[in-house]
């Protein structure tokens, strides 16, 4: 069986990367979320080993010291850890699955240091539009989006850093330059549309040497 692809987004809040996603996963199957691991607690509704792997700050620690690190990435976020275990994704990866990692730009640097990921960059026609967006969702003041713009700028800087840049100036054409993406790279792989392995045709039944 192929070994599924890891992928990898950042985008400024604000950007539609989560629309983006939902479109996508919707119309290709054999997309994943890689599943973290956390120490906070579990919120209503929550389940353990679907939203999150909930444990303790101990076990987290023990697992970020593994030779080589059992995380790909992680962050302490407001007094919790987050992670993105190794093990996880190589699982889904094993299973023929193409993993996606929805993280930020210092969570990339550490998935390229450790991986060799496809990184995409979903970026804002402006930093004016931007605004126009976080302002139109009513549920920030303004100092918070200043800060988000500010934030978004700095992120911005490492867009050169990854392989794709999509823009998301219209929601399906956005959409329709993430497939490709995503296709293409299966493509690259001897992987159709749906991600199914593609026989080579110097081993089809009857072929000379």
């Amino acid at each position: 069986m192929a070994e599924g692809i890891l992928f990898v987004l950042s985008a400024p809040s604000g950007c539609g990367k989560t629309t983006l996603l939902k479109r996508v996963m919707a119309d290709l199957p054999g997309l994943v979320f890689s599943v973290s691991h956390t120490t906070r607690a579990p919120r209503r509704g929550e389940e353990d080993g679907r939203d999150y792997f909930f444990v303790s700050r101990e076990e987290f620690l023990a697992i970020r010291d593994r030779q080589p690190s059992g995380f790909l990435e992680w962050a302490e976020v407001h007094g919790n850890l987050y992670g993105t275990s190794r093990a996880e994704v190589e699982r889904r990866q094993a299973a023929g699955l193409d993993v996606i990692l929805d993280i930020d730009v210092q969570g990339a640097a550490q998935v390229r240091a450790a991986a060799n990921p496809v990184t995409i960059f979903i970026a804002p026609p402006s930093l004016d539009e931007l605004g126009r967006r976080l302002r139109g969702r009513g549920t920030e003041d303004e100092e918070t989006i200043a800060l988000r713009l500010a934030g978004a700028r700095r992120e911005m800087r490492s867009a050169a850093e990854y392989d794709y840049l999509i823009v998301n100036d219209d929601l399906d054409e956005a959409t329709d330059s993430l497939c490709c993406v995503l296709i293409g790279e299966r493509l690259r792989r001897r992987r159709n549309r749906a991600g199914k392995p593609v026989a080579s045709l110097f081993d089809a039944p009857g072929s000379q040497s």
